[in-house]
């Protein structure tokens, strides 16, 4: 069957979970709203330019979550959904998901967002099968760590590699829709690359390359 891949954050959302997810942390005053803050500015800043560690950034990320009795998690959770994330959810999107399903296509979510934040938002959105960055649990807690190869950049080239051994799909004719210059590798490496509302960077290349440019906003 083909695939159908679709980045998560500024792409089928109009907005970065990730980003506020941090933002909404400090609103709620479960972190420290000053230096949280001043950091996750920081890191967004980062992934902007195409200069963020992964690695760094994930461990930044999954702090707050460390220790954490799951239902206390999954409330927060909740409240973000309500609050936050499905003001950002755009009917476009649904719309191109669902050709993509009327299709018969293999719908997927692969995001360099950690799981906790988007496994949510990906069934919220209809698709089942999710590639996010990992996160390390110890007896059902997270502990803070990330886990296996973080689901960036060329990354998301890995994880799709070990996803389609491990369930026999097929790469050709798939296709992937993203945002972000950050996506490039994946980009160049389907048959039906597509630039979404793409930054700068991937619209300069989207355009140069031929690609399809389109808006859900």
């Amino acid at each position: 069957m083909t695939l159908a891949i679709f980045d998560l954050d500024n792409t089928l959302i109009a907005g970065d979970s990730d980003h506020l997810w941090g933002c909404f942390l400090c609103d709620e005053g479960l972190v420290d709203p000053v230096e949280y803050a001043r950091r996750n500015e920081a890191f967004y800043r980062d992934y902007q330019a195409g200069t963020l560690d992964v690695e760094a950034y994930l461990r930044f990320a999954l702090t707050p979550l460390a220790g954490r009795d799951p239902a206390e998690l999954e409330a927060w959770h909740a409240k973000f959904m309500d609050a936050v994330i499905r003001p950002l959810m755009l009917p476009a999107a649904r719309t191109l998901i669902e050709e993509h399903r009327a299709q018969g296509h293999t719908l997927l979510v692969i995001t360099a967002t950690n799981e906790f934040i988007t496994r949510p938002i990906a069934s919220a959105l209809g698709i089942p099968t999710l590639l996010a960055c990992e996160a390390e649990q110890i007896d059902g807690r997270y502990t803070g760590e990330p886990r296996g190869t973080p689901s960036f950049h060329r990354g998301k080239i890995t994880r799709l590699e070990a996803w389609r051994e491990a369930s026999g799909e097929a790469l050709a004719g798939a296709w992937f829709y993203s945002d972000s210059h950050n996506d490039l590798p994946l980009l160049e490496y389907v048959d039906n690359p597509v630039a979404v509302d793409p930054d700068p960077r991937l619209r300069e290349h989207a355009e140069r390359a031929g690609w399809p440019v389109i808006s859900l906003r």
